[in-house]
């Protein structure tokens, strides 16, 4: 393994930078999906005591700022969201990520922050999707051809390894031929789709930026698991509220999911869902959220600061280093 390079802070630490690839290779899917597991069954986490992540609009998108903290380290997620990007050829989110230690805060490295927000999405619905999905999983649809539905691919292949055939849905021609042709390189078939191909599906994960549902949650098969990870707004949606109120529903935490889940807020709006039934990934995880086999399983994701950290936390110290004092 090659060095990561380092350069010199004016105070003398040094600070490492772990660029794209490097958080590739130091963490591959699996990994990642462990990282996240471990972080809310242990350390003392509490994704409800996290604070809510800072949104700034800007001319042409807006600025997020998400911290959070454990007793061993610290990080700060800055992005930026910045819709007109895709057009100009470039990511439509962008950022850093800087890890300190928990008890110093001294600077211990800078991350890429698009490597680090594609690795860590996927790898929450891959922690939610190994409880959800049923055992002998084999087909997914992915709703999206960015680097989110890859990676979505990649975290159901690594918590459900019979995974066999991939079904996409992508407004883009030659990007939803590009993907097909991924997923065959990879050694799965897979085919161009219809939303109406959910009815085929296993496990369906939407990953857009769609603010409209994407598919009629009415041809879900019963045991179909969904993961909707696609926005972080009131106002948006990926799925309709009648999926929402019939199937078993997992968030990453209640205050986020009434607050920017925008797929359950608009379905308690609806008087759809009782928002007393809303189950948490950290439940999920601890075994402690009764799957019902007859209808189908959701998780919604908004994204949260922890997630960002434990991935981080796992980069930096395969690389060898560890906190410091």
């Amino acid at each position: 393994m090659n060095p990561l390079p380092v350069s010199a802070e004016p105070s003398g630490n040094p600070l490492l930078h772990i660029d794209a690839d490097a958080v590739a290779r130091l963490v591959p899917m699996a990994v990642a999906v462990d990282a996240v597991e471990a972080a809310l069954c242990g350390g003392g986490l509490d994704p409800e005591a996290e604070p809510a992540r800072a949104v700034v609009g800007v001319p042409g998108g807006q600025l997020l700022l998400m911290p959070s903290a454990t007793t061993a380290y610290a990080g700060v997620k800055v992005a930026s969201v910045t819709p007109g990007n895709p057009a100009r050829g470039l990511p439509r989110v962008q950022g850093l990520y800087l890890l300190l230690d928990g008890a110093t805060h001294t600077p211990l490295a800078l991350l890429d922050g698009i490597a680090l927000t594609s690795l860590r999405t996927p790898a929450v619905s891959g922690a939610a999707l190994r409880r959800l999905a049923v055992p002998g999983a084999e087909r997914l649809l992915v709703f999206g051809t960015g680097p989110q539905a890859w990676g979505h691919v990649e975290a159901v292949r690594a918590v459900r390894p019979g995974l066999a055939h991939v079904d996409v849905v992508g407004r883009d021609r030659e990007r939803l031929a590009a993907f097909v042709e991924r997923c065959r390189g990879a050694g799965l078939t897979a085919a161009a789709a219809t939303p109406a191909d959910v009815a085929h599906a296993d496990v369906v994960c939407c990953c857009t930026t769609a603010r409209e549902p994407l598919f009629d949650s009415a041809l879900l098969a019963p045991h179909a698991a969904v993961a909707a990870v696609g926005s972080h707004e009131a106002a948006a949606r990926e799925v309709d509220e009648r999926l929402v109120g019939r199937a078993t529903v997992v968030a990453e935490a209640r205050s986020v999911a009434l607050r920017e889940c925008g797929d359950i807020v608009q379905a308690v709006a609806a008087h759809a869902f009782d928002p007393q039934q809303l189950y948490t990934l950290g439940e999920l995880v601890r075994g402690e959220v009764p799957v019902a086999a007859d209808r189908p399983r959701l998780f919604k994701s908004a994204g949260m600061a922890w997630q960002d950290l434990a991935v981080a936390v796992a980069a930096y110290e395969r690389r060898g280093a560890g906190p410091v004092g």
